[in-house]
């Protein structure tokens, strides 16, 4: 996705700000970040009150294995629901989730 496409999905928020970051985009909301675009994939912010929520629409939440240990270590972020990213209006639902997750 590019800029472009990311600040369409987005514009039932408001206005989003993307930045480099992890090899891939932050992207964020009145300075909050509430999304990551990385190796083509869209993450939401999420936490443990936005979790069940994520979890019941089909959501995985990013983890990947530590570099030293080997143990799984979870990230605050989520792929985002199917649906989200072809409409944006579905989209400006779990963005505003995202940024108050982002919040808390």
């Amino acid at each position: 996705m590019t800029e472009d496409d990311l600040r369409d999905l987005f514009a039932g928020l408001g206005e989003v700000s993307i930045r480099r970051m992890f090899g891939g985009k932050g992207i964020y909301h009145n300075g909050v970040i509430i999304a990551v675009f990385l190796r083509g994939e869209l993450l939401l912010k999420g936490d443990g009150q936005l979790a069940p929520e994520l979890e019941a629409a089909g959501c995985r939440r990013w983890t990947y294995a530590h570099r030293r240990t080997g143990s799984e270590v979870s990230m605050p972020y989520w792929t985002a629901p199917d649906a989200a990213l072809d409409d944006p209006d579905e989209m400006a639902i779990w963005a505003r989730k995202a940024y108050e997750a982002g919040l808390r």
